[in-house]
């Protein structure tokens, strides 16, 4: 009675919250990564980033004016709003915009150590109270002399922005950009010096492509022969394929390197080309023959009675038919030439032309900017930022591939 048509069993209940948590385990730190890119250097030391919505408070000392102080019940009284009149215009501009008092104090050693609405007592016998929203009220029993010196904690309005993106992909902050005298002015040498992220992204990009594309064309062709043409030896190279899914790549690195050096290659992008290729092929074989041995065989064999041949069943049958498989790899392929760090440091020169992200992460921002974790979660959220684009873009077409193929 367990397996009654219609009723969902207990294994798929845990699969669905399996993989309910995985996910979630996954998106919760890329968003913390995220809203942490967007935050500045004092925000990120101050509050975590699920508090980045209600502001971090930001230490001031300011000196409030006496010079109103008026007598009641025979008191000196100043009652004043902080973020009006002189202490305000010497406050920033953007700490006036719906901004709160989270603390304040009455010595600087002490610092801000006072919750607004309490009331605390300067050395001199003055007795401050400061509110929420910015209303101050000092009294003192004599007239008071001289400016009221308080040290307070005021939190701003929550400022995410991007340039934090701007600084670690042209190396310039906003005093920088600014001074700028034209939108044109040293371009190639902001996007393209030693500490700015837009060269070894652009690099990254010409690994990544073009490690993905020609391994997936190259793996095609050799798993649809693998899977529907007979010739001798078809099971020996089927088992070395699989063989050589074991084989770490650490091992070829000094072979590949003796290789490239006896036809002129060296250490260029056209051989971390050939030394991605050479890597993921043997998964793509794998992956792409496996699919294809699945696909109809009625539809091969109806192709060749037709007249077809093995090229024209490969690309207007069988390739079609595989999309899902070969978006899949092109998926994987991409993800691992895009995060790779090892490849990347044997078969590339290293010059700063030739940098890729990882590369420029490691050896820039985590060693004499280790210190910047604004700039750091920006830089690694641009890394995460273009996989993520490629996994949905591919996900799309992979859904689109299957339907095709269903109803094919």
């Amino acid at each position: 009675m367990d397996n009654i048509a219609g009723k969902r069993s207990g294994l798929s209940l845990v699969t669905h919250l399996a993989t309910f948590l995985l996910v979630l385990i996954w998106i919760v730190p890329t968003l913390g990564l995220l809203v942490t890119s967007l935050r500045d250097q004092d925000a990120i030391s101050q509050t975590g980033w699920w508090r980045a919505l209600q502001g971090a408070p930001q230490p001031y000392v300011l000196s409030i004016p006496v010079d109103d102080q008026v007598q009641d019940n025979g008191q000196w009284v100043v009652e004043m709003n902080i973020f009006a009149g002189p202490t305000g215009q010497a406050l920033p501009p953007d700490i006036l915009d719906r901004s709160r008092v989270d603390a304040f104090g009455t010595s600087r050693l002490r610092g801000p150590s006072t919750e607004p609405g309490e009331t605390a007592e300067t050395r001199e016998g003055v007795s401050v109270t400061v509110e929420a929203n910015g209303d101050l009220r000092a009294a003192s029993p004599e007239r008071m002399e001289d400016p009221l010196v308080l040290p307070m904690a005021l939190v701003a309005p929550p400022q995410l922005t991007l340039d934090n993106y701007a600084e670690v992909l042209t190396d310039m902050n906003a005093a920088e950009r600014e001074q700028a005298r034209s939108v044109g002015q040293q371009l190639d040498d902001m996007l393209f010096s030693d500490e700015a992220l837009f060269g070894p992204f652009v690099n990254t990009l010409t690994v990544a492509i073009p490690a993905t594309v020609i391994p997936i064309v190259i793996a095609a062709f050799a798993a649809y022969a693998l899977a529907w043409m007979e010739f001798p030896g078809r099971g020996l190279l089927i088992a070395i394929v699989v063989g050589l899914l074991v084989v770490p790549l650490q091992l070829a690195f000094v072979p590949l390197t003796i290789i490239h050096a006896w036809f002129g290659i060296g250490k260029s992008f056209l051989g971390i080309w050939l030394a991605h290729t050479g890597f993921g092929l043997p998964l793509a074989v794998y992956l792409l023959r496996n699919y294809m041995v699945g696909l109809p065989r009625d539809i091969i064999e109806n192709a060749k009675v037709d007249g077809a041949t093995d090229f024209e069943i490969f690309t207007k049958i069988v390739l079609p038919l595989s999309f899902p498989a070969l978006a899949s790899f092109a998926i994987f392929q991409f993800l691992w030439t895009w995060n790779d760090l090892l490849v990347a440091s044997v078969f590339l020169p290293a010059d700063t032309d030739s940098t890729v992200m990882t590369r420029f992460v490691v050896t820039n921002l985590l060693g004499s900017r280790g210190g910047e974790w604004h700039i750091l979660a920006a830089a690694a959220f641009v890394m995460i930022a273009v996989p993520l684009l490629v996994f949905f873009a591919m996900q799309k077409y992979l859904v689109r591939g299957m339907l095709a193929g269903s109803v094919k």
